[in-house]
């Protein structure tokens, strides 16, 4: 009777336990989104600008998507860190970029997605990575870092210097503000506290180091402005001539305290729906 009620017991205990997370795939789409510990969600449609409508970018247009070209075709390629001035297209590049990869070499390349505050389990998601046979472009927007943060110790081990090191399948793309990740003041009180200050401010510095590519964004002028409306309105047919829109354009920026891309989008957006237009 003990035996048979053991048995009972333990086949009851093994119904309520949920059965073990299948291991994450890349298959059945183009993008995820990372959730640790181990679940990589689909995303159906990645909201993204095609690649030609990318203006003001040329130069670092042309460098980041032929390095994403030779990932999807196989050969090396970099990590690449995109920096600089807010709303000039940074994640929209990336995105583009993938998207473009993709449409010449069909289901060559996932993205993937991972959270600023998910940087620390960055490993785990490599370790998943490695047995699949998909290439991955691991993605991580508005990457920076604080006082009192050693995420950044997790990120410079996987880009360069950890035993296993980066798989082979997979590239790293980030966007930030700051060149160096790290705000003026967390390296300036690294330079000011440590008994030999040049090697503090190094180990700080070192993580942007470890990205093949820098690829800088600076703010634009008001003809770059006038391109990126232009190439906005003449992909939506907005029904209106091109000095009124542009005159539109310029109390628009003035409002909203400078120009970028951002900014040029949200105009059109504005313009569209004011005009009866849509997406």
């Amino acid at each position: 009777m003990d035996a048979e009620l053991l048995a009972r017991i333990a086949a009851a205990l093994e119904r309520l336990a949920p059965p073990p997370p299948p291991p994450p795939t890349l298959e059945g789409a183009d993008a995820f989104v990372w959730h640790p510990p181990a679940r990589l969600q689909p995303v159906p449609v990645v909201s993204r600008v095609d690649i030609t409508l990318l203006q003001g970018v040329a130069r670092q247009k042309a460098i980041l998507l032929e390095n994403t070209l030779r990932f999807a075709r196989g050969l090396p390629a970099n990590n690449a860190m995109l920096w600089g001035a807010r709303g000039m297209g940074k994640s929209s590049l990336v995105k583009a970029a993938h998207a473009e990869a993709n449409a010449q070499h069909p289901g060559s390349l996932a993205l993937i997605e991972i959270h600023r505050e998910d940087i620390r389990t960055l490993p785990e998601l490599l370790n998943h990575l490695r047995a699949q046979p998909r290439r991955a472009l691991v993605f991580c927007d508005d990457l920076s870092f604080e006082k009192e943060d050693a995420d950044y110790k997790a990120l410079k081990s996987v880009l360069d210097g950890g035993i296993e090191g980066r798989p082979a399948n997979v590239l790293f793309y980030a966007t930030s503000n700051r060149r160096h990740l790290m705000p003026r003041d967390m390296i300036e009180n690294e330079r000011s506290t440590a008994i030999n200050p040049a090697e503090a401010v190094e180990e700080k510095v070192s993580l942007s180091d470890r990205f093949g590519l820098w690829i800088g964004f600076h703010n634009c002028d008001q003809d770059t402005f006038f391109a990126m409306i232009d190439g906005y309105a003449g992909a939506m047919n907005l029904p209106l001539g091109q000095e009124e829109l542009h005159k539109a354009a310029i109390e628009w920026s003035v409002t909203r305290g400078g120009r970028s891309g951002r900014v040029a989008w949200q105009f059109i957006q504005e313009m569209a729906g004011r005009l009866g237009v849509k997406a």
